[in-house]
């Protein structure tokens, strides 16, 4: 048996040494080092073994914890249990339906209209065959029974608000898959067309499920895709990558205006995604239409990273991405403030560098902007299903496995979220129907899908998400917390309507937080399409307000409310801004800077972006 360690008890102070002599000194815990309690043999290989199975057991579920959700139904048929109250109210409810649906069934020749209602943004009963008997019953059963389970899972006592939205989302998704709208002898639509084609559209639609299994097995993207290839058809805006490190690439932008404004624009997306969300086809091309204004635009390109990159985490990215690039455009053009904007993860981040900057009396930047940016995870929406302590553990061991989130199981993820657009509609209408879903740049985009970093992803899930750490002071960096009080820069901050990954009033948590003027946008649209909006765009509005300093907090509510409605793009509004806080224009400035160590390295969109 070993020994215990020995402890240094020699006298090492004055007071010692009255104790030497007699005198004694003031009691002073010193607590004894506990010994090593060394692990049970094969301690590490059954939590090999745990990891592996969860790994592999992720990859069937796509990366959604069984257990979780499994917890989630046990406490909600627990706590129903102990609700008899609620279970008379439910059985009620149950008869008035029923009810309801007879009359309707028997007076439905002289009935004004349907006796229920879809929501607005539900489009699966629009088309005037589910209006015929006998569709128009088997929807609206549909309906009201969805209506049910609604009530069902919402309004129990004991369960707090976030384990109802969770338990909801679950009976929504069970109740999507089995709407009669995914069924061939349901659907009029889909019944219409077979018996008129003979079956040839089942036929073409099980063509286009074989080409789809095909491509999905050798890695390939989606069916028309290959109609916008990067370099060729999108991310086509003139420029040279500047500055590489194993990170990003640093693309500057050539000039189309004999004078620039002073102050160079930095634009940091999330890695997420491939930048050129951000530089589509030139018609709705953000880049270009802050090139075509005047600004010199930076933008920075993520790279895609593989299981060698799995250690690389939050700290890793501020310094090689943001910092990095903001070095090299204090190099390229000296002396000059910076406007900085940030997309999405990408302006959380910016956010997180900004306030150490400005901690650390840095004072680089003459702006942020943020895209579609939370910086306060409280009310972080639907993504929040997915947050949690067992989901999280459970993801990390499948990225512990691999490395890295791989992009199909992230887009699962926010497929999910809205199943009805994404997943059972493109479905019924390419495999049911046998018509091709027309295929866009934004969706080309979508479905260049990238990868992220164990490490990283595990740090920005734990530290922003659950512990909220940027809003509550806790965040790290450079060894050392973050306040985005400390932030002074003007803010210019949009929000979207329709946004399910950031919703607007999560987004304009961000008023609350820095002691500076903020101007906050909330635009019609989804956290992509609300955010590519382009003058000209039709059906596009927004709203606009500018908070001063030291002015009153209005709620989000109020702030809709009071706020007037604007028709058009946001861009100029913004071009406005940024042009407001821009001094005097100078020559138009060619990308690099051969003289200061940043010659042009190639042309954008350069090589990470193509990175598979």
């Amino acid at each position: 048996m070993s020994e215990m360690p020995k402890i240094d008890t020699s006298p090492k102070s004055g007071k010692d040494e009255k104790a030497r002599n007699g005198a004694r000194p003031p009691h002073k815990f010193e607590p004894v080092p506990a010994p090593f309690d060394p692990p049970t043999p094969g301690h590490y290989t059954y939590q090999a073994i745990d990891r592996a199975f969860k790994a592999n057991m992720a990859r069937l579920t796509n990366g959604i914890s069984p257990a979780g959700l499994l917890e989630i139904q046990v406490q909600w048929l627990g706590h129903l249990l102990m609700s008899p109250g609620k279970q008379l109210e439910l059985i009620e409810k149950a008869q008035r339906k029923l009810m309801r649906m007879m009359c309707h069934a028997m007076y439905a020749s002289s009935a004004e209209g349907p006796c229920i209602e879809p929501l607005p943004t539900d489009k699966r009963f629009a088309s005037p065959g589910w209006q015929k008997w006998p569709f128009n019953m088997i929807y609206q059963s549909f309906l009201l029974n969805q209506q049910w389970w609604h009530n069902a899972t919402t309004g129990i006592d004991g369960i707090s608000d976030a384990d109802e939205k969770v338990i909801s989302f679950i009976v929504r998704q069970i109740l999507d898959h089995t709407a009669p709208s995914n069924f061939i002898a349901t659907n009029p639509d889909i019944l219409k067309t077979t018996i008129e084609q003979g079956g040839a559209n089942l036929l073409v639609g099980l063509e286009h499920f074989i080409e789809d299994f095909e491509r999905t097995l050798a890695g390939k993207k989606p069916f028309g895709t290959e109609n916008f290839q990067v370099g060729r058809d999108v991310a086509i805006t003139p420029g040279k990558v500047v500055y590489r490190n194993h990170l990003i690439e640093l693309i500057q932008y050539s000039p189309t205006t004999d004078d620039v404004y002073s102050e160079p624009i930095l634009i940091v997306p999330a890695w997420i995604m491939k930048y050129y969300i951000l530089d589509l086809s030139p018609h709705n091309s953000l880049v270009k239409y802050l090139v075509d204004q005047g600004h010199t635009v930076f933008m920075v390109s993520w790279r895609n990273p593989t299981s060698e990159d799995r250690n690389l985490g939050m700290e890793d990215y501020r310094q090689m991405g943001i910092m990095d690039a903001i070095d090299a455009i204090s190099a390229i053009i000296p002396d000059q403030k910076i406007h900085s904007v940030g997309y999405c993860l990408g302006g959380t981040l910016l956010s997180i560098a900004a306030s150490a900057m400005a901690r650390d009396g840095d004072n680089r930047l003459a702006s942020m902007t943020h895209l579609a940016t939370q910086v306060d995870f409280t009310e972080a929406g639907e993504l929040m299903l997915f947050i949690s302590e067992s989901e999280v553990s459970y993801l990390e061991s499948m990225m512990w496995d691999q490395g890295f989130l791989d992009g199909y199981q992230m887009a699962g993820a926010f497929q999910i979220l809205r199943s009805n657009d994404l997943i059972w509609s493109r479905l019924t209408k390419e495999y049911l129907l046998g018509e091709r879903q027309e295929m866009n740049d934004l969706m080309a985009w979508n479905a260049d899908l990238t990868r992220m970093p164990y490490r990283m992803h595990s740090e920005y899930l734990r530290g922003l998400f659950l512990d909220n750490d940027l809003a509550a002071g806790r965040y790290m960096a450079d060894g050392r917390p973050v306040n985005l009080a400390d932030i002074r820069v003007p803010i210019f901050s949009v929000g979207t309507v329709r946004d399910h990954v950031a919703p607007w009033r999560s987004v304009y948590k961000l008023t609350v937080h820095p002691a500076t003027e903020v101007t906050f946008v909330l635009t019609s649209g989804g956290h992509n399409a609300g955010i590519v909006s382009e003058p000209g765009h039709p059906h596009r509005s927004y709203q606009i307000s500018t908070k001063k300093i030291g002015g009153r907090y209005i709620d989000p509510e109020v702030w809709e409310q009071e706020t007037p409605m604007q028709d058009g793009s946001w861009w100029p509004a913004w071009q406005k801004w940024l042009a407001g806080y821009s001094t005097d224009k100078v020559p138009a400035r060619k990308p690099g800077n051969a003289t200061a160590e940043y010659p042009a390295l190639c042309d954008a969109p350069g090589t990470y972006v193509l990175q598979s």
